[in-house]
């Protein structure tokens, strides 16, 4: 049974809640990726900030990244998988939710993140077709 630490990838930074949209696109510039974990101060995974929300949610509306903080885009509570889950789990979680991101928790931490390019890796070709048909086919 393969499971989401397997498959996930390690070290996932967070952008803190009161640290600016600018600050978070030049992380995502720096570390090569398209979307940061939103952590508060308790260390603790508030939400998941995306490139396209950057766009979408602040500059196409005339906002400020220097002044607009990662928190106020936080919306509701994130999906999130354990460590342990089998890999049927993962997909069924980021299938049923449509995401193409999911974070992986461990005693209530943070420990990585699981990307399309993770499964695509670390996953046999069917399942992973199977997910792109839902996923991202859908869109």
């Amino acid at each position: 049974m393969t499971t989401a630490r397997e498959i996930m990838h390690t070290g996932a930074t967070c952008i803190q809640e009161n640290e600016t949209l600018e600050d978070a696109a030049r992380r995502m510039n720096e570390l090569d990726v398209g979307a940061l974990p939103i952590c508060g101060e308790d260390d603790r995974l508030h939400g998941i900030i995306t490139d396209r929300d950057i766009v979408v949610k602040c500059l196409a509306k005339g906002k400020d990244p220097k002044t607009m903080t990662a928190g106020m885009l936080e919306q509701g509570k994130p999906i999130t998988i354990d460590a342990e889950a089998d890999t049927d789990r993962v997909l069924g979680a980021m299938e049923e939710h449509k995401i193409r991101r999911l974070p992986v928790i461990d005693n209530h931490r943070l420990v990585g993140m699981i990307s399309e390019a993770d499964l695509a890796r670390r996953l046999p070709e069917e399942k992973v077709g199977h997910f792109v048909e839902v996923v991202c086919a859908s869109r």
